[in-house]
C-alpha cells in the first residue's frame, strides 16, 4: 500500500496556508500556532525547529509524542468526510489540525477550540 501523498508534504509548507486562512478570518498567526502547540504537546521550539527542517507530515506527527488526550473531543466534518470517523491514524492527526484551523476561522473562541472546560 502507498502512503498518501500528503504524509510526504512537507508541513511548512502548509502551515503557511494555515496561518493565511486565520487571517483572512480576522484571526492572527499566534492563535494558529497556540492551537498547534496544544494538539501536539511541542515546545516553540520543537514546533520552529520542525518549521525549519520542513518535516513532513508523517515525521511532525511521529515527533509529537504527547498528543493532547482532549483532541479525541473533536467532531465535525473536514472535507466532507467526519474527523472522528476517519480510521487511519496519521490522516486523522492530520484531519483534526484541520478541523481546529477550521473552526477558528469560523470565529470560535480559543476555549472551545481547545476544549477547556468552564469553570464550575
Amino acid at each position: 500500500m502507498t502512503k498518501h501523498r500528503l504524509y510526504t508534504t512537507s508541513f511548512a509548507s502548509v502551515y503557511p496556508l494555515y496561518v493565511a486562512k486565520a487571517e483572512r478570518k480576522g484571526r492572527t498567526k499566534a492563535e494558529v500556532d497556540e492551537i498547534i502547540l496544544w494538539l501536539t504537546g511541542f515546545s516553540r521550539a520543537e514546533f520552529d525547529a520542525h518549521l525549519a527542517k520542513k518535516s513532513d507530515f508523517e515525521t511532525f506527527f511521529a515527533g509529537a509524542s504527547e498528543l493532547n488526550p482532549a483532541r479525541t473531543e473533536i467532531k465535525g466534518l473536514v472535507c466532507g468526510v467526519r474527523v472522528e470517523e476517519v480510521a487511519e491514524p496519521l490522516m486523522r492527526e492530520i484531519r483534526y489540525l484541520d478541523k481546529l484551523v477550521d473552526e477558528l476561522a469560523k470565529g470560535k473562541a480559543m476555549d472551545k477550540i481547545l476544549r477547556r472546560q468552564a469553570p464550575a
